[in-house]
């Protein structure tokens, strides 16, 4: 399944929460992502019939390994992307904002390029 941008975007926080917490609830979500409560649910409900995440018995959010998989790779987009950015010259609050809204859109040949620039010159 190709996930839409929003659909990338609550996969990402999800993970983001989990690794700063080690839990996700819909309420962190929410907080992390600046959307309500019911665009949570909204979206939960469909990454769940979509196989890419569930929820334990205490009402927990969890990825499936499709979910972490697509949400690492996201993730990872992003985290490259912002270094790039900040090399360049650009504060850290705007590369933050500019790697989430370029994160969805790049080609894989395009990114495995800025990855090896960004890891080439991290090694300088």
């Amino acid at each position: 399944m190709e996930p839409r941008e929003s659909a990338e975007d609550y996969l990402e926080a999800i993970l983001r929460i989990k690794e700063k917490q080690s839990y996700v609830r819909s309420v962190d979500v929410a907080k992390l992502l600046k959307v309500s409560k019911p665009s949570v649910t909204y979206a939960t409900k469909r990454l769940r019939e979509s196989g890419l995440i569930k929820m334990d018995d205490n009402g927990m959010l969890l990825l499936t390994n499709s979910g972490e998989k697509i949400a690492n790779d996201i993730w990872t987009r992003h985290k490259t992307l912002a270094k790039l950015f900040k090399k360049l010259g650009v504060k850290e609050k705007q590369a933050l904002e500019d790697a989430c809204k370029v994160e969805h859109d790049l080609s894989s040949e395009t990114f495995t390029a800025i990855q090896k620039f960004v890891d080439s010159i991290d090694s300088v």
